[in-house]
C-alpha cells in the first residue's frame, strides 16, 4: 500500500514547519525519513496519521486520508514514542485493552507479544520495562491489526546497540514481508544498514528522494550504498546549505 504526500504544507502562524512536500512511499522496502532535529519530520508523520491538520496539500494512506480509513489499526501501525502506557498495567493487559477498543480478537495479543519477543515479560508491569522493552511494546500495539503499513518516529532514540540491531532486523523483516515501512531518524550510521530508500528533509522542504547509492553518488559517482562517509557528506551538504 502506497503512502502519498502531495504538496504537503503546515504553518504555525508565521512559522512554516513543512512546505510543499511531495513524495510516494512504496511497499516492500524500508524508507528512512532523514533530517536534523526540527526539520519537519515529526510534523509530516503526524499529518500522515491525522494527528495534525495540514495547512494545504494532502497525505493519503492508499487512496484515503487517515481519518477516512474504516479500520485504521488494520491498515497502519504507528510507533510515535516509547511512552503513553499505564505504568501499573502489565504489557499483556495494555495490549488487551487496545485490542478490545479496536475490535481485534484477544488471540492476537499473544501473537504480537511473540513477534516482538516480549512473551516472557508480558505479565510484568510496564513501569518495570526498559526503554527497549517499551519500544517493543509500542511495536506490538502497532502490529495488533496486522497492518500493511508501519510508521515509526525516531524508533531508535535512546536504545543500546543490541536494541538498535533488533529494530533493524524487525523493520527489514517487515519490508521483506511486503509491508510499507516509513521511519524517521537522524542516525545516519544506522540508516545505512537499514534503509533501501531515503527522503531528506531540512527546514520543512524535501531536499532528496532516492536510494542510498544515489545519495552517496551526489558526492562521489563511484560511492555505493555502503559508503557511510559519502552518505554523511551528502546529508550534511543537503541540510547545511544556506539558501542564496
Amino acid at each position: 500500500m502506497d503512502l502519498e504526500l502531495r504538496a504537503l504544507t503546515k504553518r504555525y502562524g508565521e512559522v512554516t514547519a513543512v512546505e510543499d512536500l511531495s513524495a510516494t512511499v512504496r511497499p516492500g522496502q524500508v524508507t528512512a525519513f532523514l533530517g536534523p532535529n526540527g526539520a519537519g519530520k515529526s510534523t509530516t508523520l503526524r499529518m500522515l496519521l491525522g494527528l495534525v491538520r495540514p495547512t494545504s496539500g494532502s497525505a493519503r494512506i492508499g487512496d484515503r486520508p487517515y481519518a477516512e480509513l474504516d479500520a485504521p489499526r488494520r491498515v497502519v501501525g504507528a510507533v510515535l514514542g516509547p511512552d503513553g502506557f499505564h505504568r501499573g498495567r502489565s504489557g499483556r493487559d495494555h495490549l488487551r485493552t487496545v485490542a478490545t477498543a479496536a475490535g481485534i480478537g484477544p488471540g492476537r495479543v499473544d501473537e504480537v507479544l511473540d513477534l516482538v519477543e516480549l512473551t516472557d515479560a508480558a505479565g510484568r508491569r510496564v513501569g518495570t520495562y526498559s526503554l527497549g522493552m517499551r519500544q517493543r511494546l509500542g511495536l506490538a500495539c502497532a502490529l495488533l491489526g496486522d497492518p500493511p503499513v508501519l510508521v515509526a518516529d525516531e524508533p531508535a532514540n535512546g536504545l543500546d546497540p543490541e536494541g538498535i540491531a533488533w529494530l533493524r532486523d524487525f523493520f527489514r523483516g517487515a519490508a521483506a514481508d511486503g509491508r510499507t515501512v516509513l521511519l524517521s531518524s537522524h542516525f545516519l550510521a544506522e540508516v545505512t544498514r537499514t534503509a533501501d530508500r531515503v527522503l531528506v528533509i531540512d527546514r520543512g522542504r524535501l531536499r532528496f528522494d532516492g536510494s542510498l547509492a544515489s545519495l552517496a553518488a551526489t558526492v562521489d559517482p563511484e560511492a555505493g550504498a555502503g559508503d557511510a562517509a559519502a552518505i554523511e557528506t551528502a546529508f550534511l551538504r543537503l541540510t547545511t546549505a544556506v539558501a542564496a
